[in-house]
């Protein structure tokens, strides 16, 4: 009899385990709803104001257009086709400061930021002989074709999202000073401005342009030029440099950031992917980026922590477990049930207290709620206020110890695997002289005898 109860106990508690993981996965779904909601209200943001900022150019556009014959149905037409010929420059050169803001939307915030670029670099005296002539970029292109006629080029400047300039950016160009106009007028699909010319730069192909910029969340320059450099600073302490180049030099401290990048044509290839580009061919061209992070992500943070739920809930039934063994105490499964649901309950409240005090005092709040609950309870269940202290402090250090894992990510692993280890090593420890076969109400087996020889 006893060994049934013994063995139906254990498969109760292991049952009451898994149970116990439906509302803790519901919380789960909860916490990526959530995660949705914060989307929703970033995009929402973004749709008010300006989203990430992806910058590329200056580029020299000279347009042409020519007289094209073409034969259909045995009829002959003449149309016209329009060429165009890009210049690249041979130096860029950007520098940017930007501070950012946080804006909120409810208790959604995002990282708008006011930037203030300045370009300058140098354009080659010729253009280069490339070209794409819309709608057939395989028909031939001579520069010196007598039937070209020549329109006014224009220097282009591409932004992801044209709402941002704040203020009308003019282009320094030698002596001359153009104001830029609505438009990028490079390739479909792309926004911008773009500054028209009189005429190519010739000689003195020096340029300067001072542009104020908001955007959100991130930013991004191509390194359009043979040779370019770009130097960004901000007053926001967590970026995170992502893109096709990490900066060569920076500096991180509380008050934001420097950071440097450069490259060559010779790391880039940006000549033929431009071209690819213009083609239609489909080159992503590589950027210097930079993203605006929170330091930490709560919603992931609660999701690591309710995937410990089944360790952290077992390792608690365990504790009790033995302390029936040990101290001869029955606890009934209904009072286990009880301290896993306020276990369990534990995550619900850290989510919910997450979105308004960040993790940190949400996790110390909701850990010291739940070792005062069970410990009150406990001190009635286990027979005295001594026993209820005890496993409420020893339920308060398992919490210490989640919350380290949680925050140390890349040893997780290790610490993890320590925890599980030296729980076994007390689970011996304790258990070396218990005798198992008297707890289940069995007699130890008699030794076999010896056969005689």
């Amino acid at each position: 009899m006893v060994k049934q109860i013994f063995t139906h106990k254990i498969a109760l508690l292991l049952l009451l385990c898994l149970l116990l993981m439906i509302p803790v996965h519901a919380i789960m779904d909860l916490n990526r709803e959530r995660q949705a909601y914060r989307s929703q209200a970033i995009h929402s943001i973004m749709a008010s104001s300006s989203g990430p900022q992806r910058l590329l150019g200056p580029v020299l556009v000279q347009p042409y257009t020519r007289a094209v014959t073409v034969e259909q149905d045995g009829k002959r037409f003449v149309r016209e086709e329009r060429v165009y010929r890009y210049l690249l420059p041979d130096r860029l050169d950007v520098r940017a400061s930007m501070e950012v803001t946080p804006r909120k939307l409810g208790i959604y915030q995002a990282q708008v930021y006011h930037g203030r670029l300045s370009l300058s670099g140098h354009l080659p005296a010729s253009l280069a002989d490339k070209a794409l002539v819309a709608g057939n970029p395989d028909l031939s292109f001579d520069a010196a074709d007598p039937a070209l006629i020549p329109g006014k080029p224009y220097l282009s400047l591409v932004l992801s999202d044209a709402r941002g300039i704040s203020s009308v950016p003019e282009l320094q160009l030698g002596e001359r000073r153009i104001p830029f106009t609505p438009g990028a007028l490079l390739g479909d699909g792309l926004a911008g401005i773009h500054a028209p010319l009189d005429s190519l730069p010739g000689e003195d192909g020096r340029f300067h342009i001072e542009l104020h910029l908001q955007g959100m969340n991130a930013l991004e320059v191509v390194p359009i030029g043979q040779d370019s450099r770009f130097n960004l600073s901000g007053n926001w302490p967590h970026p995170n440099f992502i893109g096709d180049f990490l900066p060569g030099s920076r500096t991180l401290n509380d008050q934001g950031f420097d950071a440097s990048w450069q490259t060559s044509w010779f790391a880039t290839d940006m000549e033929r992917r431009f071209t690819r580009m213009m083609k239609g061919a489909g080159s992503e061209l590589p950027t210097f980026s930079v993203s605006l992070v929170q330091p930490v992500d709560h919603y992931q943070l609660n999701e690591r922590a309710a995937k410990y739920a089944l360790l952290f809930i077992g390792l608690t039934f365990l504790s009790f477990f033995m302390f029936e063994l040990l101290r001869e105490l029955r606890v009934h499964p209904i009072q286990y049930a009880l301290v896993g649901m306020g276990l369990a309950i534990f995550y619900l409240v850290l989510l919910a207290l997450t979105e308004h005090l960040g993790f940190g005092w949400a996790y110390l709040v909701a850990s010291l709620a739940s070792v005062s609950l069970n410990g009150f309870y406990l001190s009635h269940v286990l027979g005295g206020p001594r026993q209820g202290l005890g496993f409420a402090a020893l339920l308060g250090l398992v919490y210490a110890i989640l919350f380290g894992l949680l925050q140390a990510e890349e040893i997780a692993l290790l610490l993890g695997a320590l925890l599980l280890f030296t729980i076994l090593a007390l689970i011996m420890m304790l258990t070396r002289k218990l005798d198992w076969y008297g707890v289940m109400g069995n007699p130890p087996p008699s030794p076999t005898p010896n056969q005689e020889s």
